[in-house]
């Protein structure tokens, strides 16, 4: 098939497994309500759907033993999706109306009266007259903070020489890195429960979810195995460059409808509960396999902007208006910049 075809190919299974991981969304937020946990440490939770995609194609690549394509999409979706959904979400902060409030009240336990209401309106008008995309302050510890401790174990357990790459163990230790991470958020970021209703239609689109998931991660892996092989490219590279930022295209789409329907901040932050688990949970099937890593200065290139990514996302949070939390128009550019600035190093000093 022409490599035009496979880029469609690519494109759709891509849209596909997020779809079926969308629709694994929905019970995670009954969970979360059900639990009593708020937006941002519900993000922690619902970001095993967000990533399901990318646990999908992990597991894809690592079955037909093309694990690379599984590394470079982690390393390298976890890059881009930080800029991709600020950028996305103050885009539609800024230029669409809002359906119930603003990142600051999310968490506030509001019970929809018109009062309250109007306060959240009148609360995201003022922030939209400031040009600040408002984002709760609990998004700093108790999920980036969190997860860059776990991008310090990845690097302690795959960097040095004498144990580096991906191997068994390193899988085993994520795994429980990520039951702690989970944990820490249940722990700090509690509210009222709430009482949820299970409809049989929902455990049906669930049981549907899971079967487009699987279908659309087999389909991605293997456009991607024909494109690089096709441009005579490493399949590295192909993850990194290919793989990831088309299954973070979808991620668009959910941000926009979340951001719209008035939380700010569980659709800004749920991005990093997503690349948590994308870098634990999605870590394991290629560290069953075992993952070498032959290009170690692309990988740890790689993995230090990964951490500059989260870092910068905790960092500038904090850096707004005086008193305020969340990305002016200038921080959320600082962020794109970073991608830029990744992009500059990856081809004329690594490759």
């Amino acid at each position: 098939m022409p490599l035009l075809i496979w880029a469609g190919v690519l494109v759709i299974g891509a849209f596909v497994a997020h779809w079926g991981a969308d629709k694994l969304s929905a019970p995670l937020k009954k969970v979360r309500r059900q639990w009593g946990l708020t937006s941002v440490a519900g993000g922690a939770l619902v970001g095993i759907a967000a990533a399901g995609s990318e646990i999908g194609i992990n597991t894809i690549s690592a079955y037909r033993g093309v694990s690379d394509i599984g590394l470079g999409m982690m390393l390298g979706s976890n890059i881009v999706s930080v800029p991709l959904i600020v950028t996305t979400a103050y885009f539609v902060s800024r230029t669409e109306s809002l359906g119930g409030g603003n990142g600051e009240n999310e968490d506030s336990g509001s019970n929809g009266s018109t009062g309250q209401s109007n306060r959240l309106e009148a609360g995201h008008e003022q922030h939209r007259q400031e040009n600040l995309l408002r984002i709760g302050r609990d998004a700093v510890h108790v999920l980036t903070v969190p997860y860059l401790g776990i991008l310090a174990l990845v690097a302690i357990l795959t960097v040095p020489e004498p144990v580096r790459g991906l191997q068994p163990l390193d899988g085993v230790v994520m795994g429980a890195a990520y039951l702690v991470y989970l944990g820490q958020a249940f722990m700090r970021g509690r509210s009222s429960p709430e009482d949820v209703k299970w409809k049989r239609k929902e455990i049906g689109l669930t049981i549907a979810g899971l079967v487009a998931l699987a279908a659309g991660a087999y389909t991605t892996v293997r456009a991607t195995e024909k494109i690089v092989a096709g441009l005579g490219i490493t399949r590295l590279i192909g993850g990194l460059f290919i793989t990831a930022i088309v299954t973070a295209l979808p991620e668009i789409f959910a941000t926009r409808s979340v951001v719209k329907s008035g939380q700010v901040t569980a659709g800004t932050t749920s991005v990093i509960g997503d690349n948590a688990v994308t870098m634990t949970v999605a870590f394991l099937p290629l560290a069953v396999v075992t993952v070498p890593i032959d290009n170690f200065q692309l990988y740890w290139v790689n993995l230090t902007f990964v951490a500059i990514v989260a870092a910068m996302f905790g960092l500038l949070i904090h850096v707004g208006s005086v008193g305020e939390h969340g990305f002016e128009r200038w921080q959320v550019l600082a962020l794109d910049g970073v991608y830029l600035l990744y992009l500059i190093v990856i081809a004329f000093w690594v490759l």
